[in-house]
């Protein structure tokens, strides 16, 4: 167990060294945004958790965090910084792990960069977010005549391979919100390096939406 933990807590220091590196942000503002609508002791789900960098600040704040990813390794990651709610689920498959509205908040921050269709992360927030609580999350930005795709090759990407990332205009997110009951609420634009020497870089939004009274509580 000590040989296991020794790896996490190697596997999130590197995590979290990168992000700092390249100038990774999108917690930070996530919480910023967030903090005017969540109150200590409620609950959150962080939709993506991986290493925790969002989660710590919402813990830090008094709320109660749970999280979900696809990785074991973010998962042991955040295990080793205390963190014991965790699910070992896809975000693209449904149903998530928890039961309807029986949660208060939730953020997704950096994953939905690799999510071409979005549709079911709202479907699920809308069904397990209890009436009034808020979404957070951040997306790659673009305008309507801009490409969805976009490929990041290996050099920049850190992992050895290129990976395939999804941007979504403020129309898609929109239509997404709406369709599944939330009301927009706030909004932020900001740039993000894609790597250390800051060579390239893309449009980032964080947004706030609300889940509107009675809407898919079952």
């Amino acid at each position: 167990m000590a040989r296991d933990d020794d790896r996490a807590r190697v596997v999130g220091a590197a995590y979290d060294e990168e992000a700092e590196a390249v100038g990774w942000f999108g917690p930070e503002v996530a919480f910023g945004l967030a903090f005017t609508f969540v109150r200590p002791g409620q609950s959150i789900l962080d939709l993506g958790i991986g290493t925790g960098r969002a989660a710590v600040l919402f813990r830090a704040a008094g709320l109660r965090v749970l999280g979900m990813d696809v990785d074991p390794e973010m998962l042991d990651a955040c295990r080793v910084k205390g963190f014991d709610d965790l699910a070992l689920h896809d975000l693209t498959v449904r149903p998530y792990p928890f039961t309807t509205a029986s949660i208060d908040h939730a953020i997704c921050v950096g994953t939905l960069n690799f999510i071409r269709d979005a549709s079911p992360v709202f479907e699920e927030c809308a069904r397990i977010l209890r009436s009034g609580g808020v979404f957070v999350f951040a997306v790659g930005d673009r305008t309507e005549n801009e490409p969805a795709e976009t490929v990041v090759d290996a050099e920049r990407t850190g992992t050895g391979e290129p990976a395939t990332m999804y941007r979504h205009s403020a129309r898609q997110v929109g239509e997404w919100a709406a369709a599944n009951g939330f009301t927009m609420v706030r909004g932020l634009t900001f740039t993000v390096p894609l790597d250390r020497q800051r060579t390239t870089s893309q449009q980032i939004t964080t947004y706030v939406v609300r889940k509107g009274e009675g809407t898919s509580d079952g």
